[in-house]
C-alpha cells in the first residue's frame, strides 16, 4: 500500500505576483477561500507569533468532524515563490502532512499558484487513499477557485 499521499492543484490568477504572495502568506487570509477555514464560523482559533512570518502558528477547534482541530504553522517562506507549512491534525485522525503555496509569474499581471499537500497514510487508512485524494483535491480545487475569485475582485 501507498505509505504517502501527494495532491497538487493548479490556477491561473490574473493578478501581480506579488499581490497573490502577500495574501497568500498571511493565514488570516485562508478564511476567504479555504473550504476548511469557511466550513465552521464558530470553530475556535488561536494564534502564535506573527502572521505572514516563519514560526507563525494557527491553531483550530471545531465541534464539525470534517473540520476537526490541528495546527498549521508556516515553516518556510520565499518572497514570490513559495510558502511552505506543517499541518498537524488532532481530529478527527492524528496525522501530520506538509503544505505549499509554489507561485510562478506568468506575465507581469498573471500569476500561476499552484497548491501541494502531502502526508503519510498508514495503515488501515492507506486503503482509502484513493477516496482521501479524491476528496482533499476536490476541496482544494474548490478554494482554488474561491481564491481565485476573491484576489480578481
Amino acid at each position: 500500500m501507498p505509505k504517502e499521499m501527494y495532491i497538487k492543484k493548479s490556477i491561473e490568477i490574473d493578478k501581480p505576483i506579488i499581490e497573490v504572495y502577500e495574501f497568500l502568506k498571511l493565514i488570516r487570509n485562508h478564511n476567504q477561500f479555504s473550504v476548511w477555514n469557511m466550513a465552521d464560523p464558530h470553530q475556535k482559533v488561536t494564534n502564535s507569533g506573527e502572521d505572514g512570518t516563519v514560526g507563525y502558528i494557527y491553531s483550530w477547534d471545531s465541534k464539525m468532524k470534517n473540520v476537526g482541530a490541528g495546527t498549521q504553522e508556516i515553516t518556510e517562506m520565499k518572497t514570490n515563490e513559495f510558502i511552505a507549512y506543517v499541518i498537524r491534525f488532532d481530529r478527527p485522525m492524528k496525522n501530520l502532512a506538509q503544505a505549499k503555496f509554489i507561485l510562478e509569474e506568468l506575465t507581469g499581471n498573471s500569476t500561476n499558484v499552484s497548491w501541494e499537500f502531502r502526508g503519510p497514510t498508514k495503515f488501515p487508512m492507506s486503503l482509502f487513499k484513493g477516496i482521501f485524494e479524491k476528496m482533499l483535491g476536490k476541496d482544494m480545487a474548490k478554494s482554488m477557485d474561491n481564491l481565485k475569485a476573491v484576489l480578481e475582485k
